[in-house]
């Protein structure tokens, strides 16, 4: 019986001792509880301004709110007296053992979070980037993306490559260049030439005129002048003009009698018949 009320008697002085302490921890838990809920409606305030996937919204704020209490709860912890530096010790190890394991899937997760944040595409959108993948999206899942090729083919990209890629986002333009390289014969009229092509050009209504199309002599190859043709049209009708106008073009160069070279070269035989060379051409006369 005598122990028992000495047992007794030193858990109320511990606790006495301790009641500082405890007061403190229940303030710390009470403000530290109202911090917390009033940085979880700022943090979703924030994503709603952004247009946060929904998904990834639920996901993040799940996570913060789970790191805030934890932090809290360490914090009421200490002031307590209790010793919590053994069990940061195995979390940390744990954090660390599991991020080792998972560190792909992991890199997939950032990737695919800091796409649905930042929204470089979305899901309808026409994307190339430099690791590969093209297509329209259909789909933004927080590992992977999912592309719809033009022949009609699904690609999985991972996100973590994806984000950490430059990005093409053709669906974001309003309008699209368009360019042609077009050789003609060293004998035909370069301005001929370029009277007809441009001709062409300022027929067809989809072809805007600001900026102004253009048409210069970008190399004196070795079988040809080569024209470059370039000029803008709305996204909508990039494809019908770019498959169109090359075909109207040849024809009307046809019609004009100017010619597009095929690669040829000219044979020069010595007059004793033994030694030959071969030189590329550049026009149509022959020695």
């Amino acid at each position: 019986m005598e122990k028992f009320e000495s047992s007794i008697e030193k858990l109320v002085d511990m606790v006495i001792l301790k009641l500082p302490a405890i007061a403190m921890a229940l303030v710390i838990l009470v403000v530290g509880r109202y911090l917390i809920g009033l940085t979880l409606r700022l943090i979703e305030r924030r994503f709603e301004r952004r247009d946060v996937d929904r998904s990834i919204r639920s996901f993040l704020s799940s996570l913060i709110k789970f790191s805030l209490y934890c932090l809290l709860f360490l914090t009421v912890a200490n002031t307590m007296g209790i010793q919590t530096t053994s069990f940061i010790a195995a979390l940390s190890a744990f954090g660390l053992a599991v991020g080792l394991a998972l560190q792909g899937s992991l890199s997939n997760f950032a990737g695919g979070v800091l796409i649905l944040m930042f929204r470089p595409f979305e899901v309808g959108d026409y994307i190339s980037s430099n690791n590969g993948s093209e297509g329209t999206v259909d789909r933004i899942d927080i590992l992977y993306t999912t592309l719809v090729s033009g022949d009609g083919i699904k690609v999985f990209s991972p996100n973590g490559t994806l984000a950490n890629s430059v990005i093409k986002n053709f669906t974001k333009i309003v309008s699209r260049r368009f360019q042609f390289i077009i050789g003609i014969s060293y004998d035909d009229h370069i301005k001929d030439a370029k009277d007809t092509i441009m001709g062409i050009i300022e027929s067809d209504s989809r072809i805007l005129i600001n900026p102004k199309p253009e048409i210069f002599v970008s190399e004196l190859a070795d079988s040809s002048v080569n024209l470059t043709i370039r000029g803008w049209v709305n996204k909508e009708q990039f494809w019908a003009t770019h498959n169109e106008l090359q075909e109207r073009i040849k024809l009307a160069l046809d019609e004009r009698g100017i010619s597009i070279p095929y690669p040829q070269t000219e044979m020069h035989i010595k007059s004793d018949g033994t030694i030959l060379t071969s030189l590329p051409k550049k026009d149509q006369s022959s020695d």
